[in-house]
């Protein structure tokens, strides 16, 4: 089940939130993880943003595409328990992700990573249309959406989750080699500038610095994030 439906599921089943022996609400710990995975996905998309700023072209497409991705997933992993969607709220998702899923099946032709992102655009439509009321069965009655029947289609969502699987491991088997070569290459540039500063700067002070939006290894880590918080998504399917 999605994570804005583990509130309804207690309503439509008569349960009160708390459990007999503490008093204590059953979703205190979903939420918490819930709002884990919002600041995850969030600063994720942040950082998207500021890549959009240290490049262009394809540069510029693939930031957009990460940040839309990231701010999407923040959104939908708000606890329904503090912020119920209403019956309409798959809707944006789904038409939002749609478009975004089309536009990258026209850039994927000269771009692998369009391609994950066609991947995960449609993942992001179909979990709004898991999200959608009637999808899985009819609402309780008297509750706000349909939500507590949601679901997804097992078969569909193993394969989501073992493509996610794949891709944050061998992505981070890149990122080792990557995080490396970055440190090396930054204490080779400290040392060149010691070295200039001695000789008196005659070489103008050394190699600039490369800004935060193009490090290569921090935009590879913000897609494994966005990878095992896609697993966590579907896991509630």
């Amino acid at each position: 089940m999605h994570p804005r439906a583990l509130a309804y599921r207690a309503e439509a089943a008569g349960i009160d939130g708390t459990t007999p022996s503490t008093g204590r609400y059953t979703v205190h710990g979903q939420a918490m993880s819930g709002w884990l995975l919002v600041a995850l996905c969030a600063a994720t998309g942040a950082y998207c943003l500021l890549r959009l700023r240290s490049g262009g072209g394809e540069h510029r497409e693939e930031a957009g595409g990460d940040a839309l991705m990231g701010f999407g997933m923040a959104a939908m992993a708000v606890p329904a328990a503090v912020l119920a969607p209403p019956a309409w709220g798959w809707m944006p998702y789904a038409g939002v992700f749609g478009g975004a899923a089309l536009r990258a099946l026209w850039q994927a032709r000269g771009s692998a990573h369009h391609a994950h992102h066609l991947v995960g655009s449609l993942a992001m439509v179909y979990m709004a249309l898991a999200m959608a009321p009637g999808s899985g069965g009819s609402a309780h009655a008297g509750h706000p959406s349909g939500y507590a029947a949601a679901g997804g289609i097992p078969l569909l969502t193993g394969a989501l989750l073992l493509y996610y699987a794949a891709y944050v491991l061998c992505s981070g088997v890149r990122l080792m080699p990557v995080a490396a070569a970055a440190g090396s290459t930054a204490a080779g540039a400290e040392v060149q500038v010691e070295v200039n500063g001695g000789a008196g700067g005659s070489s103008g002070g050394g190699r600039e610095a490369v800004p935060w939006g193009a490090r290569s290894e921090l935009a590879l880590a913000c897609r494994v994030s966005m990878g095992i918080g896609m697993i966590a998504m579907l896991v509630t399917l």
